[in-house]
């Protein structure tokens, strides 16, 4: 089960969806998972042999809440039942009471006080957490509200996460940025009434190369809505619209610069000859020297800030 010390991480993402082979096929190619049947109604996304994340149909009862296709973040938490309580008590919503995943762990799906949904989750085993995500992980979370402010003071009580660096949007207003133990782990921001997913949760997938991936996205038939650009500090990012039209982000890490080669060790002298190498020293003309600069390495332009109800097998992470 998640230690105390996974509290508030997200730990599993989910993509609830109107049609599952689709998208399937669509995100074995944009993320470069591998997909595998965990059983008749859930498929598990991979690396490897790493659980990423999960696929299901949205289900009809979700649907007929009115919930839109989605993907959907789990964080972790030590007490489903008692966080589920503490939500409602600090404003916000059980969309789906806490309930057991036989032989996975225990969920419920929330939603915070600003209409945002999100699930949160206890394991039956323990859960790896990567603080650096690897590719095909994902490596950002970000908020989309209407009163950042007042979302993040929700999710501060509820998951004990901290405030650190904050970016000057212009007219948009301040992104916020979370985390925890000084580690960075998204960001917070008002959305404009155009914002395509509404007040929802984001989460970016890390890949090689967001601007190939974007590349990949269009040649699929999907839509890249923003990007791939820079963002401070030099990665790239990419938001883009699946093949069903759900919100979806990618993410990949500043190029590093080249390295100079190394230069070759200057040959040595035979010993017993340095009368012989001295004469012919001064008969010889002076080398020309090369005058070619050396073009510098080229950088990639990229982007980005850093960087969405119900689940069956939420948690199905391997342990």
């Amino acid at each position: 089960m998640p230690s105390q010390s996974h509290r508030g991480r997200f730990v599993w993402h989910e993509l609830l969806t109107t049609d599952t082979k689709a998208a399937e096929g669509f995100f074995t190619k944009v993320a470069g998972w591998t997909a595998k049947p965990f059983d008749q109604s859930y498929t598990l996304f991979m690396t490897g042999t790493r659980n990423r994340a999960g696929l299901m149909a949205l289900p009809p009862e979700a649907r007929n809440m009115g919930a839109p296709p989605h993907w959907e973040s789990y964080v972790a938490t030590p007490d489903v039942d008692e966080t589920a309580k503490q939500a409602v008590a600090l404003g916000g919503k059980v969309l789906k009471a806490p309930s057991d995943i036989p032989n996975v762990g225990r969920f419920a799906v929330l939603q915070d006080p600003q209409g945002a949904t999100f699930a949160i989750f206890k394991g039956t085993g323990e859960m790896p957490v990567d603080d650096k995500p690897a590719i095909g992980d994902f490596s950002w979370h970000e908020l989309a509200t209407s009163d950042w402010k007042a979302a993040l003071a929700f999710y501060k009580n509820l998951f004990g996460w901290q405030e650190t660096d904050a970016m000057d949007m212009g007219p948009q207003g301040k992104y916020q940025m979370f985390g925890l133990d000084g580690k960075t782990m998204g960001g917070i921001y008002n959305a404009g009434p155009q914002q395509p997913g509404g007040k929802s949760w984001l989460a970016y997938i890390r890949v090689p190369d967001a601007k190939k991936t974007a590349a990949t996205i269009t040649k699929l038939g999907a839509k890249v809505i923003n990007g791939p650009m820079e963002v401070p500090g030099g990665d790239l990012i990419a938001q883009g619209l699946d093949l069903q039209g759900i919100p979806f982000a990618v993410h990949s890490l500043k190029a590093a610069a080249a390295s100079p080669p190394a230069s070759k060790p200057a040959a040595r002298k035979p010993a017993g000859k340095k009368k012989a190498a001295k004469k012919a020293a001064k008969k010889a003309k002076p080398a020309k020297r090369g005058a070619a600069k050396r073009r510098p390495a080229t950088r990639k332009k990229a982007a980005r800030r850093a960087p969405a109800k119900k689940s069956k097998r939420a948690g199905a992470r391997k342990k």
